[in-house]
């Protein structure tokens, strides 16, 4: 019997990040660009006609939206190159330790890694909330009432995919499932 079990969780690097992120880059600079080039009645675009492009209002809310989308996305593409939230739950029978290990952004706090031992744990619960933003996520529940989650901050996993995972992990540790109806 395999007597360590690890899931390696997903931070940042998603496809979605990387879509908005992008997304996001080309239209704020191509916001800023025209607002910039109606400050300096420059015309881009040589079939159109911007006579009554005004630097003041349209121009001037432009390039703020500009700076505003770039400085979302810098932000954005911050996160993907720093893998935030990536990490793994070992669950490991030899040791009778399970280790949460999750990154986060620089300073103190980059390296985030809790420790307990199984004999701590006292469930696996599952939490599902439906509704316009649903929620489905798996806890490590421990004996002092506190809550681990343990599942990737991604869409809502299918219901059946769920119950599969936290199955898994309170057969391997022996504990209680609970959050089932």
């Amino acid at each position: 019997m395999k007597k360590i079990k690890r899931d390696k969780i997903l931070g940042s690097r998603r496809f979605s990040n990387y879509w908005w992120a992008t997304i996001i880059l080309l239209g704020s600079t191509s916001f800023f660009l025209i607002g910039i080039c109606s400050y300096l009645n420059i015309q881009i675009n040589p079939l159109s006609h911007n006579d009554n492009f005004l630097f003041i209002p349209q121009g001037a809310v432009m390039t703020f939206y500009g700076i505003t989308g770039i400085l979302i996305s810098i932000f954005i593409w911050y996160t993907i190159v720093l893998d935030v939230g990536s990490g793994y739950n070992e669950f490991n029978n030899n040791t009778g330790i399970v280790t949460i290990f999750r990154l986060g952004f620089p300073g103190k706090n980059r390296i985030l890694k809790f420790e307990y031992k199984i004999q701590e744990v006292s469930s696996i619960k599952i939490n599902i909330q439906d509704g316009i933003s649903p929620k489905r996520e798996i806890y490590l529940k421990t004996k002092d009432r506190r809550k681990i989650p343990l599942t990737k901050v991604s869409s809502p996993i299918n219901l059946s995919e769920i119950e599969k995972q936290a199955k898994e992990i309170s057969t391997f540790i022996d504990v209680n499932l609970e959050g089932l109806n």
